[in-house]
């Protein structure tokens, strides 16, 4: 056992996600006895008092196989046909395979609005946990019958990532056709190294990131690691696994080869963790070396160390906020319009009112609106070593 990680039916909340391929064989259709397989794990996982999600991918996948579409990229209106037909296959196999486990299958189908907005996030989340409450388990799926590119998540790594900072997990599994996270993508170099343990989500683990590995999965290694991102910053800890064996859980809670990410020490307030998890923001917000480091020691952005903005956003809006070497350092929700951060970007906050003609907030984006990377804190604190052994 890795420091820090604990045994999968240790934790009182999973979600698990399961991609396309591990679902739907491409020309035979639903793999049956590999679902049966994975809800009797899921009804082992209950029987020891852990609460249990699953975010299915496979609508498409399945639809598609239903329809006889021929293989290669769908167009969009293809795309949504299958999933409406896809959908409601795969809602009962999951709702037949669960009840001969004595288990209760709830759907739910989101669209990215439904996290991004805070109101229909708090409305899916009550759902969610109502449903839970209730001893069913959740099946949900993005909504693709409805989806475009504009207006969608575009994977559902990073849609479980957001269903478990929203359900309070404490463990997200992303089952995959990869056993986890190696230093480079290893069908491509045979030297790969593969990391058991990864304490922090920092530039060097991004840049592992891969590509997609297969026709029926849209998500690659770079969104499992958005989605650990969104996921460790709650605190919640993350299992990249393969689901290509019968009994996935089981295999990993016997020690098959996994990645585990830990989660944050000090996971952001659930306010804070709905930022932090936005998947598309409306603006960015370029950000000088004075400011960068006055966010990394937890202080609000002021618009003096603001040199750019980008983006058409409202106040209330989420930006994302860009260091010196052009990296998202962190991310919160403007005091102002687009117009108006432009027009004191640079400024000395007590400006505003002679620029604006109304006395603003000093902030450009307050402290407590924002969430400041892991990254961040970890170059600050390198910078305060540095500065502590200078004066030594």
């Amino acid at each position: 056992m890795i420091s820090g990680r604990k045994a999968v039916s240790s934790h009182h909340r999973i979600v698990i996600k399961i991609g396309s391929a591990l679902l739907v064989d491409r020309r035979s259709g639903l793999k049956s006895a590999w679902l049966e397989a994975i809800c009797a794990d899921i009804a082992a996982l209950r029987a020891k008092g852990t609460d249990v999600l699953v975010v299915s991918s496979g609508a498409i996948a399945l639809g598609r196989t239903v329809l006889d579409l021929p293989p290669g990229a769908l167009k969009l209106e293809a795309s949504q046909a299958a999933a409406a037909v896809g959908q409601i296959a795969l809602a009962r196999a999951w709702a037949e395979s669960l009840s001969r486990q004595d288990i209760v299958a709830g759907q739910i189908l989101l669209t990215l609005g439904d996290t991004e907005e805070r109101r229909r996030y708090l409305n899916a989340r009550a759902t969610i946990n109502q449903l839970l409450k209730i001893g069913a388990v959740p099946i949900i799926n993005e909504n693709d019958t409805v989806a475009t590119s504009e207006i969608r998540y575009g994977d559902n790594d990073r849609l479980a990532a957001r269903v478990a900072t929203m359900a309070g997990a404490d463990l997200l599994i992303l089952l995959s056709d990869i056993d986890g996270l190696y230093t480079a993508p290893p069908h491509l170099d045979p030297q790969a190294k593969f990391l058991n343990e990864i304490a922090a989500i920092t530039p060097e683990i991004e840049a592992m990131a891969g590509g997609a590995a297969s026709e029926l999965s849209r998500g690659g290694m770079r969104t499992k690691i958005d989605a650990g991102k969104i996921a460790t910053a709650a605190g919640c800890a993350m299992i990249i696994a393969s689901g290509k064996v019968d009994h996935p859980l089981r295999a990993i809670e016997t020690g098959a080869r996994s990645s585990w990410f830990a989660p944050s020490a000090s996971p952001v307030t659930a306010r804070k963790t709905w930022i932090a998890g936005q998947l598309q923001a409306s603006g960015e917000l370029y950000v000088d070396a004075g400011a960068q480091k006055a966010l990394g020691a937890g202080k609000s952005l002021l618009p003096a160390g603001v040199r750019k903005v980008l983006g058409h956003f409202h106040r209330g809006d989420t930006v994302a906020i860009i260091g010196i070497d052009g990296r998202e350092v962190a991310r919160g929700l403007a005091s102002y319009d687009a117009e108006e951060a432009r027009q004191i970007a640079g400024r000395r906050s007590g400006e505003i009112e002679a620029l604006l003609g109304y006395a603003g907030r000093a902030a450009m984006v307050h402290r407590d609106d924002m969430v400041v990377s892991g990254a961040v804190h970890a170059g600050q604190e390198h910078e305060d070593r540095e500065e502590d052994a200078a004066h030594a």
